[in-house]
């Protein structure tokens, strides 16, 4: 079913505003059920592992700012790859420098539960990186703030939504 009623939660209705604002010409979906993983939501849409667009939040230790990963579902970002971009000294060393963020930093720093987190529409905008990966298809589907709701795009989108970030590779070799 199509997005268009108020009763839905406030994630994905703050995920739909932003994507009306942005004339983005493809509405989120709210699914039945929810998918709260790659695989999930792949299986659901009848796609492939990799054309969902997952959000991986990380927290960079040095401010404890917001990093958002946005990688294909068949990849495992490279954290040593995500702390030589954002790092303090943006270092191939910077081990340590980011971690993976808890439920609770996601939610409060976010906006969204962990399994919805959006590209865009953030609480707080976090500093955010676009997996290069995912020019492999034409067409992706990213979670549109809640684990029942997704929008379809194409990767090239993910820099407009998201404000310019740079395509870049954080992942490991498949």
């Amino acid at each position: 079913m199509t997005f268009g009623n108020d009763d839905k939660p406030e994630g994905f209705r703050r995920v739909a505003a932003a994507l009306a604002a942005r004339g983005h010409p493809h509405a989120p979906l709210w699914l039945e059920v929810p998918v709260r993983t790659s695989q999930e939501a792949a299986d659901h849409l009848g796609v492939t592992v990799g054309q969902i667009a997952k959000s991986v939040i990380f927290r960079r230790r040095a401010d404890d700012r917001t990093v958002l990963v946005i990688a294909a579902g068949d990849r495992r970002v490279d954290e040593r790859k995500v702390a030589a971009i954002t790092g303090p000294l943006a270092r191939a060393d910077a081990v340590g420098a980011v971690g993976r963020a808890d439920a609770d930093f996601v939610k409060a720093r976010t906006g969204f539960s962990i399994g919805g987190v959006a590209p865009l529409a953030h609480s707080e905008p976090p500093l955010t990186l676009v997996d290069a990966s995912l020019a492999r298809f034409d067409v992706i589907w990213a979670a549109a703030g809640h684990p029942n709701g997704v929008f379809r795009l194409a990767a090239t989108d993910l820099q407009a939504l998201t404000g310019g970030a740079p395509v870049v590779d954080v992942v490991q070799a498949p």
